[in-house]
């Protein structure tokens, strides 16, 4: 992209108000995401003026300012939010809404059109809420049937929330909690009882971190081995491949025992849903196909 047109897209982010609207998170998104790859970066790349009035690094000095601003605009619509979910405010649908308004779609229709796998500015929502820069160093050493940290995509929670219809006694349990994203939200969207089951230490730290900055009371997370975690509480269990191999026969195994004293429901994502599809105890709940890109439910 020439110097000159990098100049005229920076005056149309520049003069463009939407991009300014606190609760138009994706319109500012999709703005320092174009500011930092397709102006920014590019600036940086030219190595000649283009005249005085508009020189390459007058330019640079803009689209940087122009980028701290709307990131001062998301810190503080963060810094509020987490400020009313405190005070209660933001519980169920009202997170919902809220969560719609900030990035522009309606989230049961999105996924009708959400690539089957990968991430997308709810993500970045929930990121900018929570915090999340990068992660803690890791303390445990992983075991080779471990599957390494990665966060569920934000739309697969909302589904969940959908598909549960979670009763008030309902107790969920996410079984390889990473950061905890899933049962805090999950928690802000249907008020339920959530626990995080999470063998890394640092993880643990964060996850109960956050409960407790947001005032989410409800969420709790242990720091435990998922073989010999205590489940005689959950009635509603999500695992997102956290593990495979005979790591995760064990695990069903407890599951399963966890059956014969009642009734629980299981939710998978990812390649462990293949694998949980196979327990004979476990009947899938939906006519659609059971395949590693969407949520699958079963009950016991």
């Amino acid at each position: 992209m020439p110097a000159a047109e990098i100049a005229t897209e920076l005056v149309r982010l520049e003069q463009n108000p939407a991009i300014r609207e606190e609760l138009n998170f994706a319109a500012r998104a999709d703005a320092l995401d174009y500011l930092e790859f397709h102006l920014i970066d590019r600036l940086a790349s030219l190595g000649t003026d283009i005249g005085p009035a508009a020189g390459v690094g007058l330019l640079q000095q803009r689209a940087e300012r122009l980028q701290q601003q709307l990131e001062a605009i998301d810190a503080a619509l963060f810094q509020r939010l987490r400020v009313e979910i405190r005070a209660g405010y933001h519980r169920g649908a009202a997170f919902r809404a809220l969560a719609e308004q900030c990035v522009g779609f309606p989230i049961a229709s999105r996924r009708l059109h959400a690539p089957a796998a990968g991430y997308d500015v709810l993500d970045e929502f929930t990121n900018g809420l929570f915090q999340l820069r990068a992660l803690p160093l890791e303390t445990t050493a992983r075991e080779p049937e471990m599957v390494h940290y990665q966060k569920t995509p934000t739309r697969i929670v909302f589904e969940l929330v959908e598909q549960a219809a979670f009763a008030k006694e309902d107790v969920f349990v996410d079984v390889g909690a990473g950061l905890g994203h899933v049962p805090l939200l999950l928690s802000l969207l249907s008020g339920v009882r959530a626990r995080g089951i999470e063998l890394e230490p640092a993880y643990v730290a964060i996850a109960a971190g956050w409960a407790a900055d947001l005032g989410l009371s409800r969420v709790t997370f242990k720091q435990a081995d998922a073989r010999w975690a205590n489940y005689s509480e959950g009635t509603v269990f999500f695992l997102y491949t956290p593990f495979g191999g005979r790591m995760m026969a064990e695990v069903m195994e407890r599951l399963r025992a966890e059956s014969q004293r009642r009734r629980i429901t299981l939710f998978t994502y990812g390649p462990c849903t293949l694998e949980v599809a196979r327990q004979p105890w476990l009947q899938g709940v939906g006519a659609g196909e059971m395949n590693a890109d969407r949520l699958a439910q079963f009950k016991s």
